[in-house]
């Protein structure tokens, strides 16, 4: 199977290599030499910067360690990243919450509090969040309010990743193949073909990853957590005159999977329902009654033109995206034999979204360095939610053929328009001020209808309902940056968010259906230091914050509806400290910590007062450690052996504090070993994910008589051969 893989994967190739396809500007590349710490480039400030020049957090992967490290998907990016936790309810729509800023709202009146970009295009919908890890050039997660620079209402913080770009002065290729256990199988590769006297390339991707399921389905005898997934890029770049840059792309990915592993963690013993579920905890096996699909089909395109027009840079961004996405699980994970409870249902989703922007830029080498422009964004989605709920008397009793259906039809439009400026103002040779604001505007309609329920679950009426809402808001950033001497940058600086209102995902009745749920807004104070040691062998950055938070949006499930609501306020602080030592040629340390308090000042939720509760999904205690040591061989050859160690505290689930839905402290360990051929051409790497085995869980939710969730994957272990031109 294996061999008529990558045979696929080599034909497909070849074949994309003669199509075109899409680029970014090239970021600068990073200086290294033996003993220093890596320089690292960053456009957290959309322009290429020393990582260590930028009064920004940042936590950045560049492209070896995302091939290294196997880092794939958004989940990989959160197991190394401190401050950074997501919502995963279900798998196949993530959700970043950044320093305890963050959005469980998946329904079509919603939007994110923290995002995902890929090449700075915006993905407004957590399904779209789908990005490969191959042929990536760095990602970056940038913490706190990023309105000023970074696309729509970014209240958290952004999740950034670059592609990597056509290259036009030289033809280059690579292919890997991978296998694992659980059936894993792997192939991936690119090609890079200069063209037109090197002043034009084409550059194609593509990966194909496989692998059976982690769970056994001893009911029916399929399983569940597995994944077959195919992505592809395609890319052109060119630069037809000294003044003028054109890029284009466009990429796509196929997921099939059956539905994701859902277990009975607990009884509630508030709960008269409670005895009527059997618990099971069990990681590798279930008996849910049918195996469900999780299905995702996306793609897009990417249009980018650069006009030096000698005094700044015009840039155009345009995109276009679809999403069509489809769940139907078995949410308690068990059936008729011994429940007498069952609970099902997914949600279908289909959705259009395009942006514009147009913005002008300083050149780099000017004194002052700014950015200004316009952007528009858009979106048309159509999506269903459907749950289905059997209860019996007995266990002898049958269960209906068709379980009653309780379904809301949603539609939402929305068209929403910014303009924005940020500027850096040198005052003397070491110190800089900076500034920069956001005025948004959002119009959304939406629709939503439960009248083709045949039961009604979690409304109290059967409705039809359209509305529209306007919500508008400035964001903005305030602070200068100061080196006290060349290596150590100190700064300070007010940064706002804002994130507009919306509308129920699953409303319990006409009015709340029609009533919106409030824009909110986040205020950072942020103070930060970065600095290098012995000619830049080690490097110490920290930073301490503390934001206000009003009007957050908050999920709350009430009954079996799932409900968005405004709390009055929080409060969140935190540290986060980043040390990197290259000691010796050969061993390099890597070690960062995020602490974070994030706790409701004010919050009233169906009577009950959760003030000076701990904000969900959000650890207090965030470290990661990452060791790696290089072995020079006699020949030429290079065995590298790295590790991640994560450590991440309890975690609460839901805003109530429950103590059913606690996620207990969780230790991770990722571990690899790569030997490098001396000609550079050939690489193998083996690999183990999880190595410790932690039986840690990923999502929970407690109503209806039980704690129902998932767990995060369990000890995955592989070899990888790349081969590089």
């Amino acid at each position: 199977m294996i061999y008529r893989t990558m045979l696929a994967a080599g034909c497909s190739l070849a074949a994309l290599s003669a199509a075109p396809a899409i680029a970014q500007d090239q970021a600068p590349a990073p200086v290294q030499d033996a003993t220093t710490v890596d320089e690292v480039i960053v456009t957290a400030q959309r322009r290429a910067e020393r990582l260590q020049d930028v009064p920004v957090t940042v936590t950045v992967f560049g492209a070896e360690q995302i091939e290294n490290a196997r880092i794939q998907g958004l989940q990989d990016v959160v197991t190394r990243t401190p401050g950074l936790s997501f919502d995963a309810f279900p798998s196949g729509q993530p959700r970043p919450f950044i320093r305890g800023i963050g959005s469980a709202d998946k329904g079509a009146g919603g939007d994110p509090s923290s995002a995902v970009f890929v090449d700075e295009i915006y993905l407004g919908r957590p399904a779209a969040v789908a990005f490969d890890g191959f042929d990536v050039q760095q990602i970056e997660v940038l913490k706190g309010p990023q309105g000023t620079l970074f696309g729509r209402n970014v209240v958290g913080g952004a999740v950034s990743v670059t592609t990597a770009r056509p290259d036009v002065d030289a033809f280059s290729a690579s292919a890997e193949a991978t296998l694992g256990n659980y059936g894993r199988q792997e192939a991936a590769g690119f090609v890079n073909v200069p063209v037109a006297d090197g002043t034009a390339a084409f550059r194609a991707s593509a990966s194909l990853r496989t692998h059976d399921g982690y769970v056994d389905n001893r009911f029916t005898g399929g399983e569940a957590d597995d994944q077959d997934t195919l992505s592809g890029r395609l890319q052109f770049l060119a630069n037809p005159t000294e003044t003028l840059r054109v890029h284009l792309s466009v990429d796509g990915t196929r997921d099939r999977a059956n539905a994701p592993a859902q277990y009975v963690f607990d009884r509630d013993p508030t709960s008269s329902r409670g005895p009527l579920w059997t618990v099971n905890r069990a990681r590798d096996a279930l008996a849910s009654e049918f195996d469900g699909y999780q299905n995702r089909d996306t793609w897009g395109g990417r249009a980018q033109v650069d006009v030096d027009l000698g005094f700044a840079d015009m840039i155009y961004l345009g995109s276009y995206r679809e999403l069509d996405y489809g769940i139907l699980y078995d949410f308690d994970g068990g059936n008729p034999t011994f429940n007498r409870l069952g609970i099902s249902g997914g949600n279908t989703e289909s959705t259009d979204f395009w942006s514009h922007e147009l913005r002008l830029a300083s050149r780099p080498d000017g004194p002052v360095t700014w950015v200004a422009g316009l952007y528009t964004f858009s979106q048309r989605i159509d999506r269903e939610e459907l749950l289905q709920l059997y209860a019996r008397a007995s266990l002898t009793a049958p269960v209906p053929a068709v379980p009653p259906t309780d379904v809301y039809d949603q539609r939402s439009r929305l068209d929403s328009y910014a303009a924005f400026a940020d500027v850096t103002v040198p005052i003397g040779e070491r110190l800089r001020v900076f500034g920069g604001v956001r005025y948004s505007n959002d119009d959304k309609d939406f629709f939503i209808s439960n009248a083709r329920s045949t039961q009604l679950y979690r409304a109290t009426e059967r409705f039809t309902v359209a509305a529209s809402e306007s919500f508008d808001g400035v964001s903005w950033r305030l602070g200068a940056d100061f080196k006290l001497v060349p290596d150590t940058l100190l700064y300070g600086l007010v940064s706002r968010g804002f994130k507009s209102g919306g509308f129920q995902d699953t409303p319990g009745s006409a009015v709340s259906a029609a009533t919106t749920f409030l824009p909110e807004y986040a205020t950072q104070y942020e103070i930060g230091q970065k600095s290098q040691f012995f000619d830049r062998r080690l490097t110490w950055n920290n930073t301490l914050y503390w934001t206000d938070y009003s009007d957050l949006q908050t999920k709350q499930v009430v009954g079996l509806a799932i409900v968005t609501n405004n709390a009055g306020a929080a409060t969140i602080k935190g540290y986060e400290t980043a040390f990197g030592w290259r000691a010796t040629d050969a061993l390099r340390l890597d070690l960062s910590y995020a602490y974070t308090d994030a706790t409701f000042d004010e919050y009233v939720e169906e009577g009950a007062d959760f003030a000076g509760n701990q904000i969900s999904r959000t650890p207090k205690h965030k470290l990661v450690f990452s060791p790696s040591y290089a072995w020079p061989l006699a020949n030429g050859a290079e065995i590298l052996v790295s590790a991640d160690y994560q450590y991440e505290s309890f975690i609460y689930d839901d805003n109530s504090n429950n103590d059913l839905e606690v996620r207990e402290p969780s230790e991770f360990v990722d571990a690899r070993a790569v030997y490098t051929a001396a000609s550079g051409d050939w690489q193998v790497s083996v690999w183990g994910k999880n190595l410790t085995d932690e039986l840690a869980r990923t999502f929970q939710a407690t109503f209806s008589g039980a704690n129902f969730g998932a767990y995060a994957p369990p000890r995955t272990y592989g070899v990888t051969l790349r081969w590089t031109y």
